[in-house]
């Protein structure tokens, strides 16, 4: 199997190269990357559980999906076609905000990410792909910034890092909308 790469960019987002995306993880290389988060008509959040076997963060809680774009691909094209992949179904996306984050772990690779972070909304069970999901499940945005708060060591790094933006930027939406 190919390796896959990840797209290089600048602080602007401008690509500037590929790169075998481990080879990216290890020296910490800023690339590319998404974040796709899914909600009800309650508001909550469907997360993931990431499987067992995944070379870090196994088994940790992190949103609904997230990887990399593909040379070519915009970004509401490969949130979409992750989805799919990790959970089984497709909705309509879209792109909220993105943001750069660096986070290390502890087996020496750093996700140093230009993050475009985008929404959908659904009320439909995922048919997970057990190869990239151990389970999955809905959760209210307030609760789950308690559970972050009481069980840190139990989310992927990114995930803290996306969440507080997204629970604001949502909360800051809503109270526009309210006024």
């Amino acid at each position: 199997m190919k390796e896959e790469k990840v797209i290089l960019v600048n602080e602007q987002d401008e690509p500037i190269g590929l790169m075998p995306k481990m080879e990216a993880h290890e020296k910490a290389v800023l690339h590319r990357a998404f974040s796709v988060f899914i909600f009800n008509q309650k508001g909550e959040l469907m997360l993931q559980q990431r499987a067992l076997h995944k070379y870090h963060s196994p088994g940790l809680w992190t949103n609904t999906c997230c990887s990399h774009q593909r040379e070519g691909e915009s970004n509401i094209a490969a949130g979409t076609r992750r989805l799919q992949e990790e959970m089984g179904f497709e909705v309509p996306l879209e792109e909220l905000f993105s943001f750069i984050y660096k986070a290390p772990f502890d087996n020496g690779l750093t996700e140093h990410e230009l993050d475009h972070v985008m929404v959908g909304y659904s009320e439909a069970a995922p048919q997970i792909n057990p190869e990239e999901v151990a389970a999955w499940k809905w959760m209210d945005m307030d609760a789950i910034a308690e559970d972050i708060a009481a069980q840190p060591d139990h989310y992927t790094a990114w995930f803290k890092i996306i969440f507080d933006r997204v629970h604001n930027y949502l909360k800051k939406s809503y109270e526009t909308s309210k006024s």
